[in-house]
């Protein structure tokens, strides 16, 4: 069995402290001890996506895209993510630096700072570009959001060392800014692989997400979001946007930028996340269908797993850890998931018809694989009404053995990461539904 190895009290124990201080982990809480017993999971009843709120059912791709997707689109928007402010900035592109000769002169640089200016406030974020060096034509480009600085991508010692947000080392319960630690480059190369994507014929793209607002409760008055807000206004409402919105807003702003450069297909840009960061490339995908490919890993509760399913992380802690990362609305579901009028499964749905790729791990139990598989498997009846086709199967897979259909799955061996294996089932993917 796919859990078999699960079933000692001592491996759980480990594999959950493992998770919660991975560093791209969600964190522990205080809230009651989290659920790795299957047998505990109990039962639950998903929502149809395909149902509308008035009991009527979606038929046709012309009435999911008139009715059925607006319709959970704005849910999503108005009880977890938050709305997006249509209130627009002032946007300013500074040089773009290029180096020809990167990386042993296999691949392009770019780099470029993009401004956004309201009235005498503004912020900046710093996008990083990697485009393999002999192409014909535009080439796709994989876009994703970097943790700790765009020198941890890779050891290139070309990259910029912007400044990054890290805990203040004489009060660890206080956040600064500094420059970026020379020692951080490549810190997290064997998570972006951008050898191998440039290989592949793919470009790949990057932003700091503390550019965009720095993760941590109070960090939104360094961020994107109170260039938004109304004369007087300090706080979001309880349906406007947290920092997942803001995250995904600035990966829309990245895409923007890539739009523009001549080297790239803007009809080709692939939208992949990590973590919190996969539950914003979801969240990013299901607003902005420009990006042509949604890519989730381990984006577990809040992310593609589902919230009924009481497995691993939950609703409860996400709110009482992280309770700047999504709108205040969310907060009513805490301890009630079976009160959301929806699940991950539509989220997920929003992508459709769009390839999509969802990915766990074995021992990133906090994450809910199962969860994550099952999110997927849902979302398949909207992906076959529009004529796609979607995992075809509600078996989880064994380790090492993707699906890879319109929508993609596949759980690995390890931890809450990204490896190369990850990344060689993202570029088949790929590769199956672009042609470059």
């Amino acid at each position: 069995m796919l859990f078999r190895r699960h079933n000692s009290a001592l491996r759980s124990a480990v594999l959950v402290i493992l998770c919660c201080l991975s560093a791209w982990g969600e964190g522990a809480s205080p809230a009651r001890p989290a659920n790795y017993n299957e047998r505990k999971v109990g039962t639950y009843k998903l929502p149809d996506p395909l149902i509308l709120a008035d009991g009527s059912r979606v038929k046709t791709a012309a009435e999911w895209e008139e009715k059925g997707r607006p319709e959970i689109l704005r849910l999503f928007a108005t009880q977890m993510f938050g709305r997006t402010p249509p209130a627009s900035l002032k946007t300013s592109v500074g040089n773009v630096i290029v180096d020809q000769n990167a990386l042993g002169a296999t691949a392009i640089r770019k780099q470029t700072t993009i401004t956004f200016t309201r009235g005498t406030d503004s912020r900046s974020m710093h996008l990083l570009l990697y485009l393999p060096a002999e192409t014909k034509g535009p080439v796709p480009v994989f876009l994703g959001l970097n943790f700790a600085g765009n020198q941890t991508v890779s050891a290139d010692p070309g990259i910029d060392l912007n400044p990054v947000w890290v805990r203040d080392p004489l009060d660890q319960r206080k956040w600064i800014q500094v420059a970026a630690d020379p020692k951080t480059r490549g810190s997290a190369a064997s998570r972006w692989q951008v050898e191998k994507i440039l290989s592949h014929g793919f470009g790949v793209a990057t932003v700091y997400y503390g550019d965009i607002e720095p993760d941590f409760v109070g960090g939104m008055s360094y961020g994107i979001r109170p260039l938004f807000f109304a004369p007087g206004q300090t706080e979001p409402l309880p349906d406007e946007w947290g920092a997942i919105g803001a995250w995904a807003w600035g990966l829309s702003r990245a895409a923007d930028f890539l739009q523009t450069d001549k080297d790239i297909n803007p009809k080709e840009i692939f939208v992949i996340g990590h973590s919190r960061l996969g539950k914003t490339a979801l969240w990013a995908g299901a607003q902005d269908t420009r990006f042509a490919m949604v890519i989730s890993n381990d984006s577990g509760e809040g992310g593609a797993a589902l919230s009924r399913r009481d497995f691993g992380e939950t609703i409860e802690r996400l709110n009482a850890v992280f309770p700047h990362w999504f709108c205040g609305n969310y907060k009513q579901y805490s301890n009630h998931a079976e009160k959301l009028p929806f699940d991950s499964h539509m989220l997920l749905a929003l992508i459709a018809p769009r390839p999509l790729y969802v990915a766990s791990a074995e021992d990133d139990l906090w994450s809910d694989p199962k969860g994550e598989f099952l999110g997927a498997v849902h979302a398949g009846p909207v992906y076959e009404l529009l004529g796609k086709k979607g995992l075809g199967t509600d078996r989880m897979p064994a380790i090492h053995h993707p699906i890879q259909h319109d929508i993609g799955y596949h759980i690995r061996a390890g931890k809450h990461d990204v490896t190369a294996y990850d990344w060689d089932q993202y570029l088949k993917f790929a590769e199956m539904h672009f042609s470059h």
